[in-house]
Order: structure tokens, then sequence, then C-alpha cells
């Protein structure tokens, strides 16, 4: 017998495809009446690669370094955080009644699939749900290799969703 799907699991990295991902998530949610939680996850780099993080790194002392640093990835998690939540709602525009179905947005910072498979466990979800991207002729790359570390280690079911080719998916990055 097929598990009951209650909660989603869908990890985003913020491109096209996985805006695209995402309708997936919500086209399952409706269809078992269960809840996604939304996880980006902020590698060290992108917090890093902001012009006025550079600007400050000769001038600071270092535990004035750290403490700027560590507000800056603050900002850097709330604003990402506040994209996905402006996302949702331009997503979901026309089926408001659906934001409901949205549990949670997280933005964490670490290793993308170690992440994703700690708040899959946390989270108890019972699928994932994510992007690939097409860049190339080996299945890694195929598939990214945070979905290749993910679906090596992962012990519930994993969508993979490439971005269509033949049609204009008509959206914005998140």
């Amino acid at each position: 017998m097929i598990p009951k799907i209650k909660n989603i699991l869908y990890a985003t990295d913020l491109s096209k495809n996985s805006v695209y991902a995402f309708r997936y998530a919500v086209n399952s949610a409706e269809h078992h009446k269960a809840k996604i939680h939304i996880l980006h996850v902020l590698e060290s780099e992108e917090a890093e690669r902001s012009p006025f993080w550079v600007d400050l790194l000769p001038r600071l002392p270092r535990p004035e370094l750290d403490e700027a640093y560590s507000k800056k990835k603050g900002a850097v998690r709330e604003e990402i955080r506040k994209r996905l939540e402006d996302f949702c709602k331009r997503e979901l525009k026309n089926k408001t009644a659906l934001l409901k179905i949205i549990s949670s947005i997280q933005v964490v910072e670490g290793n993308p699939a170690g992440e994703i498979l700690e708040k899959a466990d946390q989270l108890k979800a019972d699928v994932v749900i994510m992007g690939s991207h097409g860049k190339g002729l080996l299945t890694h790359a195929f598939l990214g290799s945070v979905a290749e570390k993910v679906l090596n280690r992962i012990k519930i079911p994993v969508f993979i969703i490439p971005i269509p080719k033949e049609i204009d998916i008509g959206f914005k990055d998140v």
C-alpha cells in the first residue's frame, strides 16, 4: 500500500525550473490534501558575493568582521524568505485559498544536499520535490549534483522535475 502524502518538502534553488517544480508541489498538495514546506539552502558563497560584503572585508577587525558577517547572512536569509513568500502569493494569486497549504518557508545555510536530507527527516516529509538542471550529457549534469546526492541518500520518494523544453513556461525566476 502506498503511504498517504501529508508533508511535501519543496526544495528550491530560486531558478526558473524550481518555479516549474513548485507547480508540481502545489498540484501534489492539492491532490493529497498535503502541506508544503519550502526550503532554500543558502551556501556560504551566496552571502559572500555581495559587493557590500567585499568592501567591508579589509576594513574591519576580526570580532567586528564576524558580527557584520553574521548580520549580513541573516539579512540575506530574510530577503530570500520574503522573495519566496511573495513568489507564493504571485503563483497562487488565482487560488488564494491554496496559500494555506504552505506550512513553512525556511532559508538555511549549509550544504544543499545535506540540508535537504536533514529537513526531510525533521519535517517528516513524505516526498521531496525539486527541479533539475539540464546542462550536459552526464547523468549528474542532467539532474544536478544536489539532486543526485539527495537521490543517493534519501529513503523517501523524490520527484525531480525537468524544465520543459517545448513550451514557454511564462514566469520569472523566484
